[in-house]
């Protein structure tokens, strides 16, 4: 099979499509054949050797859909069509993957938005609903609002009736992208601060989620309504947020750190629920996640340096199976 290997950090170019023998799996493990696999920022960092020390090489990529052609799982079985977070990366044909990492789907779910939410919809799920709490009055502020986990934040937030919801991005072309997906405004980094003030009669927004980090967090905290919820679950900028205890104490506000990597580790148990709330908003059409572009495996490369350039809107997937017909 196919697979894209990296032999050491560095840019794009260290990424190289190789043949390589398909896993065995252990009990209690499927083996899938894929479809489609996401390009997630996570990927980029990891790729540059941002996020800790890898063994070499590696095989990037978070999540992947596809069939499952072999189980030594009393929970799957042939043909099964799912969706999982696969041991050792998801750019490459065939994966092997946990069953409490595995997840049926529905059939009627298209391939491409069924490939373009597991991480980004079930980590926005839990943001919304379980760290942030946030309440149908609340205003909420998504940073990197059209990314693919700030695009899904904007658009569940949407679907549950969020009173104001404001996006901040880093290029105001992006801005009828963010109205356009259920944003009620959207300023920049540097003008977001005044906005949500505005909007808010200079309370402050009762929940900031931030994947940026940086001089944003530290801007974050200067418009957080008292009582209000900092999520903190990335640092884009590559550089720390700066936070006092000054910040939190006199103003009862509080600062909510998450990982979904660290959750598919520790407490994998923890999804299945979420996966059971999300599934049917896709199979009723209430949900969708739109996609930027699709390209097939060998234009790996391509996919991480859209994903870098930030002019992308919405998914980046990689076919992983090419249709000769």
């Amino acid at each position: 099979m196919k697979s894209v290997r990296q032999y050491k950090a560095g840019t794009a170019d260290v990424l190289i499509l190789e043949d390589v023998e398909i896993p065995a799996i252990q009990q209690g493990e499927v083996l899938i054949q894929g479809l489609y696999t996401s390009v997630n920022y996570a990927d980029i960092k990891t790729r540059m050797g941002s996020k800790g020390q890898s063994t070499f090489p590696i095989t990037l990529g978070l999540d992947i859909v596809g069939h499952v052609i072999e189980s030594k799982s009393s929970a799957f079985q042939k043909g099964d069509y799912v969706f999982a977070f696969p041991n050792g990366g998801s750019y490459q044909q065939v994966v092997a993957a946990k069953e409490s990492l595995t997840f049926k789907i529905p059939e009627t779910i298209d391939p491409l938005q069924a490939s373009a939410l597991p991480t980004v919809t079930i980590l926005s799920e839990i943001l919304l609903k379980q760290i942030g709490d946030v309440q149908k009055e609340d205003t909420i502020v998504v940073h990197s609002a059209a990314g693919g986990v700030g695009t899904m934040l904007v658009k569940l937030a949407k679907q549950y009736g969020v009173s104001k919801i404001i996006g901040t991005v880093g290029d105001l072309s992006k801005k009828d992208y963010v109205l356009s997906i259920g944003a009620d405004d959207v300023f920049t980094y540097d003008s977001f601060v005044e906005g949500v003030k505005q909007h808010t009669n200079g309370k402050g927004a009762q929940v900031i989620f931030d994947s940026v980090a940086g001089d944003v967090t530290k801007a974050s905290l200067e418009c957080l309504a008292n009582f209000g919820t900092l999520v903190q679950f990335g640092n884009s900028s590559g550089k720390a947020g700066v936070i006092s205890t000054s910040d939190v104490h006199n103003s009862c506000r509080n600062i909510k750190g998450f990982s979904l990597g660290t959750t598919r580790k520790e407490a994998p148990a923890r999804l299945a629920p979420v996966v059971e709330r999300i599934i049917p908003l896709f199979e009723g059409g209430q949900l969708s996640v739109p996609i930027a572009r699709v390209y097939d495996l060998e234009e790996v490369q391509e996919a991480h340096r859209l994903i870098e350039s930030r002019k992308h809107q919405g998914k980046i997937l990689i076919c992983l199976i090419k249709d000769e017909n």
